[in-house]
């Protein structure tokens, strides 16, 4: 079976690994935690960085940071993996679900103008959900497998509605935008996923990039709230902090961030050239000036319903290909089918017929020529 997503650590994660347990710096504390925060902001283009013990943990305390609580709403695309929507929810919040862009697969920058002015109401200084009566607490786009979305236009409607931005940039390490790197695209915080099947790994692991006073409340609250040596806490904080173990495995990992990168893009490149011909197929989103990290590649099948779209899985899982369906948006999930949603016709329309292929940085062309074989074989 060619596997969907497997890390390379042919790298110098071995070694990194063997000097934490010589050293005996295992756990939350230890050299390579501060390394690797170091090396995450520099490549993200932030000033500092904060590491966490996974995204979604990431999530909930950047959220919490920007002041998010209970019975607050959270804007939010509803196409997007689950965990994005339980971070709102573990603040004791709820999404406000929005459709997709069409052309980029992340939150509609119009649509969010459109409820913004529509559907809301500024009274003392809060923007309020006019439906609800709940406060709009932040705005938390995705950048939708390693794509960043139309930042410029969210940011900007954000702070005419007094709305800080965290950004789940979860797969997005890497990506750029007009040859600016993530963190410098205008979010306050911005939050990375370093679980086993992202470019780079720590086996587990997020972090928290921004700057100043509000990434100390992120790293204060990520290590029980405990601004001293003594027993002392003045707040709710959270045990969120990544291990020096985690870490010594990411600095490894990270120090072949550029190329790892290149091998994602080629691979997309090979799937593109080699599938144009098919009627059936579309390829992801590309717009001008964006250059995704390319997390997954593959491809759209049109004409296909969920239940053809799963003879398809199945199908190529009998020829050795490791595939699996992609996100069902939050709308449709028990927890959240109660939360405030606009109409979904993109999302709906699109989501089950993504079909994501083998990604893996060490992918070889011959078995991504296998992987080719099957789709074509099996689409046409």
């Amino acid at each position: 079976m060619i596997p969907l997503a497997v890390p390379d650590l042919s790298g110098n994660e071995g070694r990194y690994l063997q000097e934490c347990i010589d050293s005996g710096f295992v756990s939350s504390v230890g050299p390579f935690v501060t390394r690797f925060e170091t090396a995450v902001a520099r490549a993200a283009g932030a000033p500092q960085a904060v590491a966490t013990a996974s995204g979604t943990a990431g999530l909930h305390v950047a959220l919490t940071a920007v002041g998010v609580g209970r019975d607050d709403l959270v804007i939010l695309p509803s196409l997007t993996f689950i965990a994005s929507a339980n971070a709102i929810a573990y603040c004791g919040a709820m999404p406000w679900l929005l459709d997709i862009a069409a052309d980029r697969w992340t939150l509609d920058a119009g649509l969010l103008e459109q409820v913004l002015q529509h559907e809301t109401v500024m009274q003392g200084g809060r923007c309020i959900h006019r439906a609800t009566g709940r406060r709009v607490a932040a705005v938390l786009p995705v950048y939708t497998l390693g794509l960043p979305a139309d930042m410029g236009r969210i940011v900007a409607l954000a702070k005419a509605h007094g709305l800080p931005v965290v950004a789940d940039a979860a797969a997005a390490l890497g990506a750029t935008v007009q040859g600016q790197p993530v963190a410098a695209l205008g979010a306050d915080l911005t939050v990375f996923s370093f679980n086993g099947n992202k470019t780079v790994t720590t086996g587990g692991g997020g972090a928290v990039v921004g700057a100043g006073s509000l990434l100390e409340r992120v790293r204060h609250l990520s290590t029980t709230a405990r601004p001293g040596e003594a027993y002392d806490h003045d707040a709710i904080g959270f045990n969120y902090r990544m291990t020096n173990v985690q870490a010594a495995v990411g600095c490894a990992q990270l120090e072949r961030l550029a190329a790892f990168v290149e091998a994602k893009r080629q691979i997309r490149a090979r799937y593109e050239a080699a599938l144009q011909g098919c009627d059936r197929l579309a390829f992801f989103p590309a717009p001008a000036g964006y250059q995704s990290a390319c997390w997954f590649s593959g491809v759209v099948v049109e004409g296909v319903d969920q239940d053809g779209m799963e003879r398809l899985l199945a199908g190529l899982r009998q020829d050795g290909v490791a595939v699996r369906s992609f996100w069902k948006p939050i709308h449709q999930q028990l927890p959240y089918r109660q939360a405030p949603s606009t109409a979904q016709g993109v999302s709906d329309g699109i989501w089950f017929r993504i079909l994501t292929l083998p990604s893996s940085t060490g992918l070889t062309e011959a078995d991504q020529a296998q992987v080719i074989a099957a789709v074509k074989r099996r689409v046409q």
